[in-house]
Parts: structure tokens; sequence; C-alpha cells
């Protein structure tokens, strides 16, 4: 476990921040990543930030447990450094292209490891196309290159359809900076795997450019208003909504009534919103 350091590390902040977040909501409020507020007020340590806070346990036991798997058999191959490296930059690179999708919907909020820890898959699965990946408790297993490519296809499918329970555009953009990291730093596996390679990537950077270009055939913009099932980011941001919405009528019971007449409950809630967003 000594080789594996820095996984186990970013394992046990990821908990630990994550469980605190779980236990007070102000803290995901301050530093979830939120539309509105890298772009319009360069808060960009969220970039960074979301990527240690989830939802609920079962967000956050299933990031930790691929990060596990994928990470302690990475990190003793290339280093923990490298791991840090691709870790943080696909974190960056799966809020980079949530940013490209979601530029316009300023309400639109994430938390999660998940851009992170696609990213440590996708480096592992450049440097090791055909190792064999297993499903879980299934008695199957594929190439990780086969099990690459089909995830890909399947976060372009759930951006363009809005459909799932995950942050895909997170998920892809963390991917395919995972990918393109680890090809940058072991130049030698894109001339024996380049195949795999170019199978995961072209769809991926196609995709990409399609949005650069064309980004009114998403049609984003009923982004909130006809999804029935709602991922795990779209129920925070209902919550987030939901929030607002309770300062508001605070706010305007003020006006109307003055402060006096706040009760001891809303007086709190109007502080603690307060702080949250200094």
């Amino acid at each position: 476990m000594e080789q594996s350091l820095v996984t186990l590390l970013l394992v046990a902040a990821t908990v630990f921040i994550s469980y605190k977040g779980f236990k007070n909501p102000r803290l995901m409020e301050r530093y979830c990543f939120d539309v509105d507020k890298v772009l319009a007020q360069k808060e960009y340590l969220r970039v960074i930030s979301s990527g240690f806070l989830h939802t609920g346990w079962l967000h956050l036991v299933f990031n930790m447990i691929v990060l596990l798997g994928f990470g302690t058999m990475l990190e003793p191959m290339i280093g923990g450094i490298k791991v840090l490296l691709i870790y943080f930059l696909s974190m960056i690179g799966g809020e980079l292209l949530a940013l490209l999708v979601h530029k316009s919907h300023s309400d639109y909020t994430s938390v999660g490891a998940s851009g992170a820890v696609n990213g440590i898959v996708y480096a592992t699965i450049a440097l090791f196309p055909n190792m064999p990946f297993g499903f879980f408790f299934l008695p199957l297993s594929l190439p990780a290159w086969v099990f690459g490519l089909g995830y890909v296809l399947f976060s372009i499918y759930g951006i363009k359809a809005r459909w799932g329970n995950a942050a895909h555009t997170s998920h892809l953009g963390g991917a395919i900076v995972g990918l393109l990291i680890a090809v940058a730093l072991y130049p030698e596996t894109a001339a024996s795997n380049y195949l795999p390679i170019l199978l995961i990537a072209l769809p991926t950077i196609a995709f990409i450019v399609f949005v650069l270009y064309k980004p009114e055939s998403l049609l984003l913009d009923s982004f909130s208003k006809k999804q029935k099932h709602y991922s795990i980011d779209q129920e925070y941001n209902y919550r987030k909504a939901q929030e607002r919405a309770g300062i508001d009528s605070i706010l305007e019971k003020i006006h109307r009534k003055g402060l006096k007449s706040l009760t001891k409950r809303e007086k709190e809630a109007l502080e603690e919103y307060s702080r949250a967003n200094k």
C-alpha cells in the first residue's frame, strides 16, 4: 500500500470533505461547481473544490471504489506525482467541458470526483488497453479499450439526451484529458496502442468540436424543464433553488414588516446564507 500512498490520501481527503459537506449544506453551497459563480464572479476555486464534495454516500462510495481500484494499480507503475497530475488536470478538464456545454445555464451546479476518477481510469486504459475489464459481480470481462469506447459513446448520448443519473459532461471531459495526458507522458504508447487510443479519442474530440460550432444542436435550453428523471446534479440544483426561494421570502418579509418581524429561525437562516455567500 505504500506504493499507492497518493491514491489513499486522495480517497481519505475526499471522504473527509464530502462527509463535512453532508453535515453542512452551506459548505456544499460555497464550494460546489456553479456556472454563474465561476463565469460571472470568477470563483475558479470551485473547479477544484467541487471534486471533493458529493451529494450522498452512494455517489461517494462508487467513485472511491473506482479510484481505489485503478489508482492502486496505476500509481506503483507511474508514481504518485503523475497520478496527482492526471487526477487534478482531469478534474479541471471535466469542469471545463461542463462550462462549455452549460455556459448559458447560470443555475447549473455539480459536485463529485467523477471527472478526476475517469481521468485515472482512461489513463490506465491508454497504457494498458487490452487488460481485462470486469463488471463487478458479473462473470464477464472485456478488453479495457472496449469498455472505454462504450462509456465514451454512452456519455455523449447522455449529454445529448439529458439522460441518466450522472454529470456526463464532467465524466467525458475527465476521460479525454486523462487519456491524452497518459499519451503525453508516455508517447511510446501512441505507437503501440494507437488504434484503441484513436477509437476512444476521436469520437470525444469530434463531439467537443461539434459542441463548439453547433451548440444549439444539444437543445440544452430545456435542460431543467422537460426532464422527468432527475440526475444527481439536477436534484442538487432543485434544492439550491428552493433554498434561494426561502431567502427571497425572508427578504420580502423584512421589506414589508421590518427586521424585527423575523423569527429566530429566519434570522439564523439569513445569517448562515450571508456567511456562505461572502
